[in-house]
């Protein structure tokens, strides 16, 4: 991807110019994508990047460059300018290179790039036909691929030298019903770190079903009076709350700088006995896994918080040593154009010893919050607000009928440790992470566990 001697040229400026520690992220990344709208090839997309980041550090001062240009005369110049403030240090010099072997937790079974663009196409066609099978109250259906290799190369000042292979393959399939009084949808997105295997393996008729029942549901759905009161939140995909409300707070991108409700909280407890959380990096094919962090450091499982005590932060080079705790295996980056800061990966709530029918039973009234949607947070306060994309009463132990609208609103800190039951039925689902680092795949996930209160927006 670039020559050592031009790699070690770059860190050898950057620490003769008093750099603590100099860093080389190369990469190269090809990526496409297919979207069918109402039956027809709505566009076909297909992109490369190929560029090169250069981190300079200075105590717990960061300079960050990038080029396209990978000559060496062009990377040297880059090097030189992100060292202009600091001429007067005393210089250092670069270690030899130590080649690190990777191991492939995640390899690919079926290489994407041997597979016909055909076969794409007759797959979204048969997601499309299925979904249009459930009946007359679907009114439109959107499905897509996306595909995405990354190539990377990571160096440093230390002597790091490391390569890894990254694929990612994903569908997205989306259903709008209408019943008369407005159009609901239901969506469902699986996706994997891992190649054409992920779509020949697909479950065509349970992601068809659950997309197309979603939507019809709540498109007959009437509305929840809002107020204070427990919720039963669904599994999967409803450990996206944790995520955002909790999860972020928990990175040293937010603890280091103050700005998060859990700063200095390790040891304390933040949530009732029966809750673990757990952010890992080494399962098998899940997309928000990887084989080495965006710093080299290999992947890991992190214990955030263990029967309610916060065990652990996720942590960058930075974050760790200004924080004060081992580097987690957590810094990622969307592309060579971001510095790496800690970022989740597969970050969910363990499994529990309920069942779904105990914490149903448990709730006089209140609401059950099958399938969460979108939302924001706010990271500093862990203040969040989402939507809930398939809900129903709760009334007197049993689930009654179905609303639309329901939003789920409080403080994440606040909310953990009123989770009183938790669920045997772990699942985990696919999404994106923006943040200062650009965007990066994430797993989110829990079993179903019930919050006994909780302020619910209706109408």
């Amino acid at each position: 991807m670039l020559p050592q001697s031009t790699v070690h040229k770059i860190l050898e400026l950057g620490s003769s110019r008093g750099a603590d520690f100099a860093e080389v992220f190369a990469e190269d990344s090809e990526s496409s994508s297919i979207d069918l709208l109402d039956r027809k090839i709505d566009s076909i997309n297909s992109g490369n990047s190929y560029g090169v980041g250069v981190r300079l550090l200075y105590g717990d001062e960061a300079y960050y460059g990038y080029s396209s240009d990978s000559s060496e005369e062009a990377l040297l110049k880059l090097t030189e300018n992100l060292a202009q403030a600091h001429r007067d240090r005393k210089p250092g010099e670069a270690s030899p290179f130590k080649q690190e072997q990777v191991l492939d937790r995640h390899a690919v079974r079926v290489d994407p790039d041997r597979v016909p663009k055909g076969d794409r196409v007759d797959l979204l066609r048969k997601l499309d036909a299925r979904v249009r099978g459930y009946g007359d109250t679907i009114k439109q259906v959107g499905a897509s691929v996306s595909e995405k290799k990354r190539s990377v190369l990571i160096a440093n000042s230390e002597g790091l030298w490391i390569e890894d292979a990254r694929n990612y393959s994903r569908i997205r399939l989306s259903a709008i019903a209408e019943k008369g009084a407005g159009p609901q949808f239901g969506v469902e997105s699986p996706g994997v770190l891992g190649g054409y295997e992920f779509f020949q393996e697909l479950d065509l008729d349970k992601l068809s079903e659950s997309a197309a029942q979603s939507a019809i549901l709540m498109a007959g759905a009437g509305y929840i009076e809002g107020g204070m009161m427990p919720v039963v939140l669904g599994n999967g995909f409803g450990g996206v709350i944790f995520h955002e409300a909790c999860g972020h707070p928990l990175e040293t991108e937010a603890i280091r700088k103050n700005a998060s409700p859990f700063a200095g909280k390790v040891g304390q407890s933040v949530a009732q006995p029966i809750l673990t959380a757990i952010d890992d990096g080494t399962l098998d094919h899940r997309w928000g896994s990887l084989n080495v962090d965006d710093e080299g450091t290999p992947a890991q499982r992190t214990v955030l918080i263990e029967n309610g005590i916060l065990k652990n932060y996720l942590s960058d080079r930075i974050g760790a040593r200004q924080v004060g705790v081992p580097r987690s295996g957590s810094a990622r980056r969307e592309s060579y154009r971001y510095a790496p800061v800690s970022r989740m990966r597969n970050t969910y709530i363990d499994r529990g010893p309920h069942t779904v029918e105990e914490m149903i039973a448990s709730v006089d009234y209140g609401l059950y919050a099958k399938k969460m949607g979108g939302g924001s947070v706010d990271p500093a306060t862990g203040e969040f607000n989402f939507a809930v994309q398939e809900g129903y009463v709760i009334r007197k132990g049993k689930i009654a009928e179905p609303v639309r609208g329901a939003t789920l609103i409080g403080k994440g800190h606040e909310v953990l440790p009123l989770i009183s039951m938790i669920g045997n039925d772990l699942d985990l689902a696919a999404g994106m992470c923006g943040a200062s680092s650009g965007w990066v795949p994430t797993t989110v996930g829990q079993p179903t566990l019930k919050i006994d209160r909780i302020l619910v927006g209706g109408r």
